[in-house]
């Protein structure tokens, strides 16, 4: 299951644009943590950390804890902001996770075994359906990611929810159907060598005709 991120944070007492504008002068990302059923909390952040986790695969589920002094925050981090020309960390928000409360959160898929499946070995083609599954989770059991594995999968099969490792305890938002994650699709049919003669083809050379005498 997930593994927990701690992130160091200073609080903020003023919101509104001119007080993030003071945090960026000061070489911080301003940035808020909101839901729980509590009131919003202005922290800031050291621009580092923030493109660390943006740099690193499934950020959108992955549990942070934020520490301001002696109090410790679980959250997930929803969105970032970027300056529109120099593409500077300008805002983020956090999602308070309450204990007991169902979460909303998009989990990323691993394939795994491509190599060695019978149908992708035969010229078949993977088409991924979905690369990320959304679900609803508790927040103590968040996980980095679900595993597909392929190594059975022939041509024209195809691998569904049912078929993920990593989903004990965890509710698809999808509840009317077991899903399709991945298919390997027959291999594309190359076009017919065109035949000998045929337009655009190569043509045999005629005859010279015989000269009358």
């Amino acid at each position: 299951m997930a593994n927990v991120v701690t992130i160091e944070a200073e609080a903020r007492e003023r919101a509104g644009k001119g007080a993030a504008r003071a945090t960026r002068r000061q070489g911080k990302v301003p940035a808020v943590i909101y839901g729980g059923k509590a009131a919003p909390t202005m922290i800031s952040v050291e621009p580092k950390v923030v493109l660390r986790e943006l740099h690193r695969a499934g950020w959108r589920s992955r549990l942070y804890e934020i520490k301001v002094g002696d109090e410790t925050t679980r959250a997930l981090l929803r969105d970032v902001s970027r300056h529109p020309v120099t593409d500077a960390i300008e805002h983020a928000d956090f999602q308070r996770l309450a204990a007991g409360e169902m979460m909303r959160i998009a989990v990323s898929v691993h394939f795994s075994n491509e190599g060695i499946s019978p149908g992708i070995k035969r010229g078949g083609m993977l088409n991924v359906v979905r690369h990320t599954v959304e679900c609803f989770v508790d927040p103590d059991n968040v996980p980095n990611q679900f595993d597909a594995d392929l190594g059975a999968l022939d041509i024209n099969e195809n691998l569904r929810w049912s078929n993920l490792k990593g989903t004990d305890g965890i509710r698809p938002v999808i509840q009317d159907r077991d899903f399709v994650i991945a298919t390997v699709a027959p291999p594309t049919k190359m076009p017919d060598a065109p035949a000998e003669g045929a337009a655009g083809g190569t043509k045999a050379p005629a005859k010279a005709a015989a000269k009358k005498k």
